[in-house]
């Protein structure tokens, strides 16, 4: 049986810089998926439970901290493994994605497939816009994430 098309969750703050870049995806994407294929989220993990409680596939793309290049993309299987909480530990959100995946898994609500997409953020003070480098990691997910959805919704 074929899964239904993925959950797409975009997870930042608007207020500080490069975190924002998980919404920026989503956003782009919104116009590429349709309406209703794409939502937003704070991060707060409560939030992010609920959202993917009921969905058999989730993309969650958000800002990570990992000591690497700004700019690089990770993406991660969480269905195989537990998330690195290494490189989600520094979050604006204190009880976020790590945890809500944590929980989730916990819980049996896991989706059963569910990758995340992090971005290698460079700057996250409050007021800071989104570094040139973040900005094409954004276009170039954007990019990734739509293929992986089409790719999905021809297989199986």
């Amino acid at each position: 049986m074929a899964l239904s098309p993925p959950l797409v969750i975009g997870v930042g703050n608007r207020l500080r810089g490069d975190d924002a870049a998980g919404l920026l995806v989503a956003e782009l994407l919104q116009g590429r998926l349709g309406e209703g294929a794409v939502v937003t989220s704070g991060g707060d993990a409560t939030d992010l439970v609920i959202l993917w409680e009921e969905a058999d596939s989730v993309i969650v793309i958000d800002a990570m901290v990992s000591g690497r290049v700004p700019g690089t993309v990770v993406r991660h299987d969480v269905a195989a493994a537990p998330l690195p909480v290494d490189a989600f530990a520094t979050s604006s959100h204190h009880f976020g994605l790590a945890e809500a995946l944590e929980i989730s898994r916990a819980l049996g609500t896991l989706p059963s497939r569910l990758v995340v997409y992090g971005i290698e953020v460079e700057a996250t003070s409050l007021g800071t816009p989104l570094s040139p480098r973040v900005v094409d990691a954004v276009h170039r997910t954007v990019d990734e994430i739509a293929a992986e959805v089409t790719r999905s919704a021809t297989a199986g």
